[in-house]
């Protein structure tokens, strides 16, 4: 999973995704599919796409609250987000264009 596939589930199903990098900071990629770790204040000395080849857990909020029904975060595994990726329509739409 690349941070392309996140930005596109965020996006798609308009969630925030959280997620704990290596060196204790948290990277959230929001509804409109930008990556922001909100704790650095300068040039960072990392990769976020190298960061995430080491992640397993995610968090996902959705991005619009519903005041009268909230919905809690989910906390998923590389492999369902994964999955969750692989089931979006437009991934479907072009296995289907290929065939």
């Amino acid at each position: 999973m690349k941070l392309v596939d996140l930005r596109k589930i965020a996006v798609r199903q308009q969630f925030r995704i959280r997620f704990q990098i290596s060196n204790g900071l948290e990277c959230i990629v929001n509804q409109h599919g930008v990556a922001q770790v909100p704790a650095l204040h300068g040039i960072p000395d990392f990769n976020l796409e190298k960061e995430l080849e080491s992640v397993s857990q995610f968090l996902l909020e959705p991005a619009v609250a519903d005041p009268k029904n909230p919905t809690p975060p989910r906390s998923l595994t590389r492999d369902e987000l994964g999955a969750m990726a692989d089931r979006s329509p437009v991934a479907a739409a072009a296995d289907h264009e290929e065939e």
